[in-house]
């Protein structure tokens, strides 16, 4: 579904969320399109971000500073998000605010694709990189070693997403769950 809006409207702006793939920006720039690449988990787990600790020894972050540099686009809105898994490899802390700000930061009518794992343990669950191809598969290509943080069930999806207008969910292979998010 979202394949065929990327070929057919060309000139969407795109954020592709995780390690820069150049098939991604071949592919998605010969079809018209405009790229903003952001790897936010690498950026969440390197960055400055953890700024200490609670009283039970549980960490303190700076989202709001994470927020503005890494998702700061200068007003820009974007039509198409490939979120991919990022936010199952996030800190819990990043989860909510990413997507609110995700959502103000998309045209109305904008989509994001998601994926998420259905378990927590297992080879299935290493952090990827995915590279969109012109067929209806996702090349996956193993990335970073961050351990996934949780999994989540269609319900804590609906939570999280609550404020979107749609979604559509479907059963990916490999113990993925993919969502399709509209604003």
């Amino acid at each position: 579904m979202l394949r065929k809006r990327l070929e057919a409207e060309p000139g969407l702006r795109i954020m592709d969320v995780g390690f820069t793939s150049p098939t991604n920006i071949n592919y998605l720039a010969s079809l018209g399109h405009s790229l903003f690449m952001a790897d936010l988990v690498h950026d969440a787990w390197t960055g400055e971000w953890k700024t200490g600790e609670d009283e039970d020894g549980k960490p303190i972050w700076n989202v709001q500073g994470f927020l503005d540099q890494t998702l700061n686009f200068a007003g820009r809105l974007f039509d198409v998000v490939l979120l991919w898994t990022a936010l199952d490899y996030l800190p819990e802390a990043f989860v909510a605010p990413v997507v609110e700000h995700l959502h103000a930061s998309m045209s109305p009518g904008g989509q994001v694709m998601a994926l998420f794992h259905t378990r927590t343990q297992g080879e299935e669950t290493l952090n990827c990189r995915f590279h969109v191809t012109p067929g209806n598969d996702i090349e996956v290509q193993l990335s970073e070693p961050f351990p996934i943080q949780r999994s989540f069930t269609n319900r804590s999806i609906e939570k999280l997403f609550a404020g979107w207008s749609g979604h559509k969910q479907f059963l990916a292979k490999d113990a993925l769950s993919e969502v399709i998010m509209t604003r």
